[in-house]
């Protein structure tokens, strides 16, 4: 499968999941890998968090901004984020979803329409079920999806709900989630 996007989820726990996850990509991977974690509004953006982690530009998601492959982007902080047909963000204030915004669902639902069979779903540690339908929408519309094994998770709650939804999923630990990722760079062929 050849994909052209990856989209991460993840909650409580998910700030320290993320930095083995991105670890070490390099910037020849050749897709955009788009992230909605549930945090508290941070003044001083995402990419202080991860700078230093991989050479890959990363930065928070703008309204009406072109997708672009070897960046990751950050829903910002109190702003649901979907993709649009033409490979552009939205970015909204609409209800809490899960009591969330952003929410994980509204980014992996809008992200599986948009590129159904071509998009590789990840959900990670969280203390919610956000997510859990999102990524049952990418793996309907043909995409894959990997969640992170609960046994390892720093709050297993995120996991277990989108195994209960998908249980063709592959279970991988944060390692081998990075490794996967990284086998990704290229052509992005497995």
């Amino acid at each position: 499968m050849k994909y052209k996007a990856i989209v991460i989820g993840t909650s409580a726990g998910g700030v320290e999941a993320l930095k083995i996850v991105l670890k070490d990509i390099e910037p020849t991977i050749e897709l955009p890998i788009i992230i909605v974690i549930h945090i508290k509004e941070r003044t001083d953006g995402f990419s202080k968090i991860y700078e230093g982690l991989n050479r890959l530009t990363i930065k928070e998601a703008e309204d009406k901004e072109d997708i672009k492959n070897g960046v990751i982007y950050f829903a910002p902080s109190n702003y649901h984020l979907s993709i649009e047909d033409d490979y552009t963000f939205s970015l909204s204030v609409e209800e809490k979803v899960n009591y969330s915004r952003p929410s994980i669902d509204i980014l992996f639902e809008s992200a599986a329409e948009v590129y159904t069979d071509n998009l590789l779903g990840i959900i990670l540690t969280g203390a919610n079920s956000d997510g859990a339908l999102g990524l049952e929408k990418i793996k309907k519309l043909g995409g894959e999806c990997i969640v992170q094994d609960p046994k390892e998770a720093y709050f297993d709650i995120m996991p277990r709900s989108a195994l209960k939804y998908i249980s063709t999923c592959k279970l991988m630990s944060l390692n081998s989630i990075n490794r996967y990722i990284k086998k990704l760079g290229g052509n992005n062929c497995e």
